[in-house]
């Protein structure tokens, strides 16, 4: 087997195991469950990825990547701090709620089961994640002379929490769609922060 193709197996066993965990959850899909769904058998599984851990942990390493380039990369040259938060809000948001990135789900909602060696590994990639928006937004206050009684760590929590909620209830044929939902949180916020 060819370098390439082991990358492509590895990445299709990533792709199958991300939208089973987001299906039915971590706990309750096998790895047998995995083999079955790509129909490969449980050795062939084995082959690839040494047990469920290791496939969770590459499924979050891979939505931390998926961060990276899809909002943290875009937005870092952008030089007004407003704008740039403007677009993070918006570029997370997007990322949120892509059909194509389960990665993203998974990791906010299976963070647990991770063994605390990869779990702390994770856990640090989201620290620097928060620390960016954290300092993000203090420049945001600082520029606008804001006097607000929200710290930039408390509106950190409170946006992340806010945006990486909406898998949870946001439905692509409801009322809120990205097009208006992105203006409506992003105001929200920033009315928040501002205030």
């Amino acid at each position: 087997m060819t370098r390439e193709a082991v990358i492509d197996s590895r990445q299709e066993i990533l792709r199958t195991a991300a939208r089973l965990f987001q299906q039915r959850g971590y706990d309750a899909t096998s790895m047998n469950d995995v083999a079955a769904a790509l129909k490969l058998s449980k050795g062939g599984l084995y082959h690839h990825f040494q047990g469920k851990d290791e496939i969770l942990f590459e499924i979050m390493n891979h939505a931390m990547e998926i961060t990276q380039e899809r909002v943290l990369a875009p937005v870092r040259g952008i030089a007004d701090p407003e704008d740039r938060l403007r677009a993070l809000i918006r570029r997370h948001i997007e990322v949120v709620l892509s059909p194509r990135d389960r990665e993203i789900t998974v990791m906010l909602h299976e963070n647990h089961p991770l063994p605390p060696t990869l779990r702390k590994r994770i856990n640090a990639r989201k620290k620097e994640y928060v620390h960016f928006v954290r300092d993000l937004i203090a420049e945001v206050q600082r520029s606008r002379h804001a006097k607000s009684a929200v710290t930039p760590r408390a509106a950190a929590f409170a946006l992340l929490g806010m945006i990486n909620w909406i898998y949870q209830w946001y439905k692509p044929e409801g009322e809120l769609q990205a097009n208006n939902l992105i203006p409506q949180f992003t105001d929200l916020f920033l009315g928040g922060i501002l205030a």
